[in-house]
């Protein structure tokens, strides 16, 4: 770009976020403190991650639900550690039809004690279990300091809730979720490599026995919560008398789990990948992967943008055809690299006359100049190489960027430039709270190797400690 648009990401990585944000016409604050309005590129956006994630999570088994919004205030005082939790961030409503309610009702901040009690109706024997249920909906946590997609009083979700007849069960469904749903999908789709571990007592669910997490690193080296998988042991079951008689007639209580992914991971993809010309989306998200633009109003200009545009959609490309001549080429070639599309066709007369039209990758900003003919294809080809491309790049951005380390000063010292890897026996509570002090917190515990605790290992389990949204 000629001039710059955006303030740089090393210049002020806040601001360089909110005009992205606003320029890329992601979304935009709504007349309520703290709600937001996502925009249709912003929504486009999410409809591909809701999409793609959704045929995974059904192909776990689980299927869609449609729970209410209001909550009894008396169901979430039933599991006194989950009501302590949310109660600063909950929405109650006191009044309806012109009138005070009598018994005052909360806006939905997640569904485990709503899932709790119609699951209580609904399983009765070992024969109802597993029972697998997901739903997609907005909830409401007033939020003191908000961010668009990051930090909303409103977004939506998806959230996950399962009973089972064992605790075995029960867990390895949860850690099924988090590999197989969340870590794929935030890999191979969104290109943002996630660590997966465990949440400290101090950093989990409210109401859970265990949390596990997927952490990624964003452009100015914080940590992102992309999503969480929860294991209930029996404390929901138990409030909400979650019962059923086994296969010999003995009444037990079911075991039960709930995972969630949000709008949040727009805010990712964008403070993952994002530069100083805007966004790039990695293509499998992409709601455009190709857009052709003609730079004039040229019979044959068109006519062939035209003929690219069949040809892509024929191989099951997303693209855009962009005939707009009235606006001009600059405005238009800016506006589509703002909003980051994964390959640019540029189509003029003076290229034309030599069969040739100009591809540019938005990852690299690589320009070549193509053969007509061959162009559509060539980009078809391209986007799986810009997929890969960027998730390489994200990892070792990250990997570059974390630190082994072996004091609490130097766990603190690596969280200003990346994450740290502490041993967990060294940290241990006492110098996560002393952390904490700095807005330091641990993103998750691993095992040496990376992968992932259960929720009883407690032997030589690292800490990765950064600073966080």
């Amino acid at each position: 770009m000629s001039k710059k648009i955006l303030t740089p990401q090393e210049e002020d990585f806040p601001a360089w976020y909110q005009e992205v944000v606003a320029k890329a016409e992601m979304a935009d604050n709504g007349p309520v403190r703290g709600t937001q309005m996502i925009r249709p590129w912003g929504f486009a956006v999410w409809e591909q991650m809701q999409q793609q994630m959704d045929q995974r999570i059904k192909q776990q088994d689980a299927m869609n639900v449609a729970f209410p919004l209001f909550i009894p205030m008396e169901y979430l005082e039933r599991e006194a550690e989950h009501v302590e939790g949310f109660s600063p961030e909950l929405a109650v409503v006191t009044h309806g039809g012109g009138k005070e309610l009598k018994e005052p009702v909360a806006v939905r901040p997640t569904s485990e004690t709503l899932f709790g009690e119609y699951m209580s109706k609904y399983i009765q024997g070992h024969r109802d279990l597993p029972m697998l249920l997901n739903q997609w909906c907005n909830v409401v946590r007033w939020e003191m300091r908000t961010r668009l997609f990051l930090r909303s009083s409103e977004f939506i979700w998806q959230e996950g809730h399962t009973a089972h007849a064992t605790e075995q069960d029960a867990s390895e469904y949860a850690t099924n979720i988090h590999h197989n749903v969340y870590e794929e999908f935030m890999n191979n789709v969104l290109a943002c490599p996630v660590l997966v571990g465990r949440k400290t007592e101090a950093e989990r669910f409210p109401g859970a026995t265990n949390t596990m997490a997927c952490e990624a690193m964003m452009k100015d080296t914080k940590a992102l919560q992309m999503a969480t998988s929860h294991e209930l042991g029996q404390n929901f079951a138990k409030a909400f008398n979650i019962s059923f008689n086994d296969s010999d007639g003995k009444l037990q209580h079911v075991w039960t789990t709930s995972w969630g992914a949000s709008t949040r991971m727009v805010g990712g993809v964008i403070m993952a990948h994002g530069d100083d010309q805007g966004l790039r989306l990695p293509p499998n998200v992409a709601p455009q992967q190709v857009v052709s633009i003609a730079i004039k109003d040229d019979a044959e200009v068109l006519d062939v943008v035209n003929k690219i545009d069949a040809e892509l959609k024929d191989s099951n490309v997303r693209h855009k055809a962009d005939l707009r001549t009235d606006v001009s080429f600059g405005r238009r070639a800016t506006a589509w690299e703002l909003k980051g599309v994964p390959l640019r066709i540029e189509v003029g007369p003076r290229d034309l006359k030599e069969g040739k039209a100009t591809l540019i990758r938005r990852d690299t900003s690589e320009k070549q100049s193509l053969d007509i003919n061959k162009i559509a294809a060539i980009a078809a080809e391209t986007l799986p190489q810009i997929q890969s491309a960027m998730l390489a790049e994200a990892t070792k951005f990250r990997d570059d960027r974390i630190k082994e380390v072996k004091t609490v000063d130097e766990a603190r010292e690596a969280a200003q430039v990346g994450f740290g890897k502490i041993p967990w026996d060294v940290l241990g509570t006492e110098g996560e709270a002393e952390l904490a002090k700095d807005a330091i917190t641990v993103r998750c515990l691993q095992k040496e190797d990376g992968s992932l605790p259960k929720a009883d290992e407690n032997d030589n389990l690292i800490a990765i400690v950064a600073k966080s949204y």
